[in-house]
């Protein structure tokens, strides 16, 4: 008895000086060496061009970026035997954040293909192991849980001042939107669930959007517009809209389909969320001297626009036309005003 209680009384054994120093070390090796790893492999891959010594400047660098895009722009990209699949699988599985940084650049692409060639019954198993992994790493990260945000309710009192009536359960009475619902383990792409799983790999990608470069931008917006399959024009100071594109009819009675309806995909809301919260990144996020982004995230905005209104979705219609007043109000020089300036009208001149 005596001896259990001096056992458990006796102090820690003291830490090894340097011992957090040692692990950070060793991570950073280990960190390099996957980085070092990968680039090696994509070297083996992408021929045409020279492949930068780090991941940083592998990012950033339009020439690799270049000519991966033009191998993933093949017909048979997305089989399962190509070998840049593999090496974005194994880089993303990697865990390395760096390394994941740079898949998650080529997402639009990857979507915007998987989904266009959908219809064409082609062998897509290589974007399918691609986004299933990027599925899988969110659904972990997440164990699964909805992504939920509380709005305000104004029927509750404020916790500022007295409520006059009897107070409300707030446990009952929460208005409780869900941003992104609960994630469900899949090993396989099938139809019913394919939507799902492009747009939990769309909401990863935005969760990193600060640090993708532009030219991955504005591959997301060409697809919104392919996906789409509507182009038109908004009338200035109005929601009506004048449309350009062929009907479908139109399209199959002369012998086939339009360029802009070739990428022309069903649209559910599980794809139109995430899509919508990229695009107004691009439009109300973006520099003003990024004058391409911002042209073509509202080319992309006004397609689906145009497509809801087709589809006659209320839920699309109301967020991307809410989207588009919200950047015609904030190019409205009218709201250019910088309030914290003393107007010269208020200036008496003695």
């Amino acid at each position: 008895m005596s001896d259990s209680s001096s056992s458990h009384d006796s102090p820690p054994p003291p830490s090894i000086p340097g011992g957090d120093s040692q692990t950070t070390v060793a991570n950073e090796q280990n960190s390099n060496a996957k980085c070092q790893t990968a680039l090696q492999s994509l070297s083996s891959i992408v021929t045409t061009t020279t492949i930068p010594p780090t991941i940083s400047l592998l990012l950033d660098d339009n020439s690799v970026s270049a000519a991966i895009s033009s191998l993933l722009l093949l017909p048979d990209s997305g089989a399962g035997d190509n070998n840049l699949c593999r090496w974005l699988y194994d880089t993303f599985q990697s865990t390395e954040p760096s390394l994941q940084l740079l898949v998650l650049r080529f997402v639009p692409l990857i979507a915007g293909l998987y989904l266009s060639r959908v219809p064409l019954r082609q062998p897509q198993a290589g974007f399918e192991a691609v986004l299933l992994a990027l599925y899988a790493h969110e659904t972990t990260s997440r164990a699964g849980q909805a992504i939920t945000v509380n709005i305000p309710d104004l029927s509750h009192a404020s916790v500022y001042h007295e409520a006059k009536g009897p107070a409300k359960n707030n446990s009952t009475c929460l208005n409780i939107a869900v941003l992104s619902s609960t994630l469900d383990p899949h090993g396989t792409v099938r139809s019913t669930r394919r939507a799902r799983i492009v747009g939990v790999a769309l909401e990863l990608y935005y969760s990193k959007i600060s640090r993708m470069p532009r030219e991955s931008k504005l591959n997301f917006c060409e697809s919104c517009e392919k996906w789409a399959g509507q182009s038109g024009e908004m009338e200035e100071g109005s929601r009506g809209v004048v449309h350009h594109a062929l009907s479908e009819e139109e399209s199959v009675a002369i012998g086939g389909r339009s360029e802009k309806d070739s990428g022309r995909i069903p649209l559910p809301w599980e794809l139109v969320q995430p899509i919508l919260r990229i695009l107004g990144h691009c439009l109300m996020g973006m520099k003003v001297e990024d004058r391409e982004v911002l042209e073509a995230a509202s080319k992309a905005c006004q397609s689906l626009y145009l497509r809801s209104l087709h589809d006659i979705n209320p839920k699309a219609i109301l967020a991307s036309g809410s989207l588009l007043r919200l950047r015609e109000m904030a190019l409205d020089p009218k709201n250019q005003i910088d309030h914290t300036e003393i107007s010269n009208d208020n200036i008496l001149s003695v």
